[in-house]
């Protein structure tokens, strides 16, 4: 491991790094999928089945919490997994990462026209042609392009430029779910919610509806771990790093469940089916009925559209610096490790993330939903061996100043590592229910063959550089940058002076 003084600027506060990591996990799946949720395990059946995968989440995000807290460093699982498994284990756990935020990005960036055109059903124009069943138009293509830009724009901007529109945008979401929980409480009945609380049937029938919703929730939990990716944006104490992490998870869990019941409170059971039948929007229907407006329905729709935004807002930060991270340890060419001279943002990998999401609207929406399956599958494996770094380096590094320190780490360390774990064989074994179709094994193949490309031409070009994890700051300094700014600004001093003196001694040495 080499020392190097950070490039980034730190300009990210305690409310930023939650809202960042909180809106990425609400995007718009509590828009249009909650109809669904509910008809695979009842209302109460669906809420537990959150509560249960949040559980999950949590276990691995108490794992994300210690790591971030010990190695602030740009690349989040890159430094963990390097750390505790060296340089082959981490291209594995990076790449695979990266595949899920990139997956993210591109979906998102179908997404947004498309509930567009639940609000205007005039908006599509200019037919241009069909790909796989799906329609195609310019009036499509311009909205998603042209957000594209402008999302990859404000991010070449600087993180806190991010930020700001994080933190609107998950404000906007927050007080639409906030607005339906309270409407739903004062104008629904318990004696609607009643007769579809759980799927008919014997208990086993009920846990298996409970368990079938349980499995499709970390993709709906993705977000929380764009935190470590920033961390060197971050300023913030550590230990409390690792509390806003558990915080965020905590946030989303009880936003997705008391949606679900607010739905549940106000629409029939016919009502839910008449409404996925129809615009697929059964959080707007329930809002609609609640209020006996269909105005007020549109109010859920633009919460919607704002949950898309700060997913493929955060998403787009967080593919960007673990793409940096992996350059940065010369396992991708260099190119992705340059900065903008201004606004220090890795802007190459900004412009690779972006490009895609700017070229994927053009295979349709269809296509896509394949890509974000083959990403889930890249997170869920990314969790796992982040899990299992968490476990290795309490044994291998027990000395280690962890400032956010999780107690029962072996329990903690191995549910997480059992969870994740499963999650990652559900997607394999067949009939599972959640296995990948022949056309999301081609994508997550081909991403792996593109990765396997990058490592071995990055290894006979780089050679013994190759997997270097450059370190901005020492074991020592990270523990003491969890009390106060000033001890932040001292640590840090230290780490830049050691670092400066290292380059001149080495010029020294070259000079004589």
């Amino acid at each position: 491991m080499e020392q190097k003084t950070s490039s980034f600027d730190r300009v990210l506060g305690a409310w930023d790094i939650l809202v960042i990591a909180f809106g990425a996990m609400i995007g718009w799946g509590w828009v249009v999928s909650t109809g669904t949720w509910i008809q695979d395990g009842g209302v109460l059946g669906a809420a537990i089945g959150f509560l249960i995968g949040g559980v999950m989440i949590f276990f691995v995000g108490l794992t994300y919490a210690e790591l971030t807290s010990a190695m602030p460093q740009c690349g989040g699982e890159h430094v963990f997994s390097h750390r505790a498994m060296g340089p082959i284990g981490s291209f594995i756990c990076t790449w695979a990462i990266v595949l899920g935020y990139a997956s993210v990005v591109c979906f998102e960036a179908c997404a947004l026209p498309t509930i567009v055109t639940y609000i205007f059903p005039d908006f599509l124009q200019g037919y241009l042609y069909t790909v796989a069943g799906f329609k195609v138009y310019a009036s499509w293509l311009a909205v998603a392009i042209g957000m594209s830009i402008l999302m990859t724009y404000i991010n070449i901007r600087g993180v806190k430029a991010a930020a700001k529109l994080q933190t609107i945008l998950t404000l906007i979401i927050g007080a639409a779910g906030i607005l339906l929980v309270i409407v739903s409480a004062l104008t629904g009945s318990v004696s609607i919610l009643e007769p579809q609380a759980f799927l008919p049937g014997d208990s086993t029938t009920t846990l298996k509806a409970v368990l079938a919703v349980a499995v499709t929730t970390p993709f709906y939990f993705i977000g929380f771990d764009v935190i470590p990716q920033a961390a060197e944006e971050i300023n913030v104490p550590l230990k409390k790093i690792g509390k806003i992490l558990i915080l965020s998870v905590v946030c989303a869990v009880l936003f997705y469940a008391l949606v679900i019941i607010a739905v549940g409170l106000v629409l029939t059971g016919s009502e839910i089916l008449a409404a996925e039948s129809g615009t697929g929007l059964v959080t707007a229907d329930a809002m609609a009925k609640a209020l006996s407006s269909a105005t007020m329905a549109k109010v859920i729709i633009i919460g919607g559209m704002c949950g898309i935004v700060t997913s493929w807002n955060s998403f787009l930060m967080g593919g960007s610096r673990a793409l940096y991270s992996m350059a940065e340890s010369y396992m991708v060419p260099r190119f992705f490790a340059k900065l903008h001279p201004k606004y220090k943002t890795p802007i190459n990998a900004l412009y690779l993330i972006g490009f895609l999401s700017i070229i994927a609207p053009l295979a349709g929406r269809k296509m896509l939903v394949w890509i974000v399956d083959a990403g889930n599958f890249g997170c869920c494996l990314a969790y796992c061996m982040v899990a299992l770094s968490f476990l290795i380096l309490r044994k291998k590094e027990p000395d280690l100043p962890r400032p956010f320190k999780v107690s029962h780490y072996k329990i903690v360390g191995t549910l997480a590592v059992l969870m994740s774990g499963l999650m990652v064989a559900l997607y394999a074994i067949p009939n599972s229910g959640s296995t990948l179709v022949w056309q999301e094994w081609c994508m997550a193949g081909g991403w792996t063959l593109l990765g396997v490309v990058f490592a071995v031409a990055c290894k006979r070009k780089y050679q013994e550089r190759f997997g270097t994890l450059a370190l901005i700051i020492s074991d020592e300094d990270a523990a003491a940058l969890q009390s106060s700014d000033e001890e932040i600004s001292v640590a840090l001093d230290r780490a830049i002076d050691d670092a400066i003196n290292k380059i001149l001694a080495e010029r020294r040495l070259t000079t004589a």
